[in-house]
């Protein structure tokens, strides 16, 4: 499989920009060189607020004319646990919110190093339980709560999902970081050992980023709190659906297919959705690649199928 034309006419744009490795950056460095390069979106949606969710700066997006309650969708932005925000999360969730009709609730969690494991994780874990807590005020039904995210964000929302007491109904998880041990040399799995991998997320990226979030920690790479790989078939079994999106030419694609078949193996009904012609980051790339409306438009039907609507 070759990568898909699209794609590369954005690697090579991005290569164009000669950024610099994000390895070589100091964290806020690498927060202002990520933030460069957004494009904001001025796709339309009936009401956004940004809100206190327990302690934890959120946004909410809803774009029905109803006052009706809806469904729910917490999601959690990528960034290596180290960069983003809800800016740079806002095309994706307003996107959400649009496609599917529901309301999604973007989560600023804390950043890493400064703020590092459980930092995050305790987050996301807040601002699910505020959430479910205040869905009269959100106007959600808090029996259709789904959890989701993307590359740092959905292994966040993967370990929440495995771990919270909050009911959920659906994880959608967009090439989840679900093995942390992967990042380091001596555990590198097939994805990460393939050179055409190094486009958007490199492996020394991954290792840096790792190092970030587990910094000045006695953590294990393997911990299923960060590695929700190695979580055990009863917790992974108790977990909701899940709908697990993985690209082929990147680094998180082998941790993320062997979740997906750990999922399904602990009897969750499990769909993986492959995506064998893109890179690391593609679905959050709808205003230049039509494989990624259509990963969207996948996604938000996951989402509806799982809210009943």
């Amino acid at each position: 499989m070759e990568l898909h034309p699209e794609a590369r006419a954005v690697i090579d744009l991005y290569g164009s920009l000669d950024m610099p490795a994000i390895e070589t950056l100091s964290p806020p460095e690498a927060r202002a060189s990520r933030a460069s390069l957004r494009v904001p979106s001025n796709q339309p949606c009936r009401e956004i607020d940004d809100i206190d969710a327990g302690g934890v700066s959120a946004r909410r997006y809803r774009n029905t004319a109803t006052g009706d309650a809806t469904g729910l969708l917490v999601w959690i932005h990528g960034g290596g646990w180290v960069t983003g925000d809800l800016d740079g999360a806002d095309p994706v969730a307003r996107s959400l919110a649009v496609l599917t009709g529901h309301t999604v609730l973007s989560v600023d969690y804390r950043l890493a190093p400064e703020d590092p494991f459980p930092a995050g994780l305790d987050d996301c874990h807040a601002a699910l339980t505020w959430a479910s807590e205040h869905a009269a005020t959100l106007r959600i039904d808090p029996a259709r709560i789904a959890i989701g995210g993307d590359s740092a964000g959905a292994n966040l929302a993967a370990v929440v999902a495995n771990e919270t007491t909050v009911p959920l109904v659906h994880q959608l998880l967009v090439y989840p970081v679900t093995d942390a041990r992967a990042s380091r040399p001596a555990h590198h799995n097939e994805s990460y050992l393939d050179e055409r991998n190094d486009l958007f997320l490199t492996a020394a990226a991954m290792t840096w980023f790792v190092d970030q979030y587990l910094a000045g920690t006695q953590v294990a790479h393997d911990d299923p709190r960060v590695s929700p790989l190695h979580a055990n078939a009863d917790v992974l079994a108790s977990g909701p659906p899940a709908t697990v999106f993985t690209a082929g030419f990147d680094q998180l694609r082998d941790e993320g297919a062997h979740y997906a078949q750990r999922l399904a193996g602990a009897g969750v009904p499990t769909s993986h959705v492959h995506f064998a012609a893109h890179t690391h980051g593609f679905f959050a790339m709808h205003t230049a690649l039509g494989d990624a409306r259509m990963a969207q438009a996948a996604a938000a039907q996951a989402l509806c199928d799982a809210f009943g609507s």
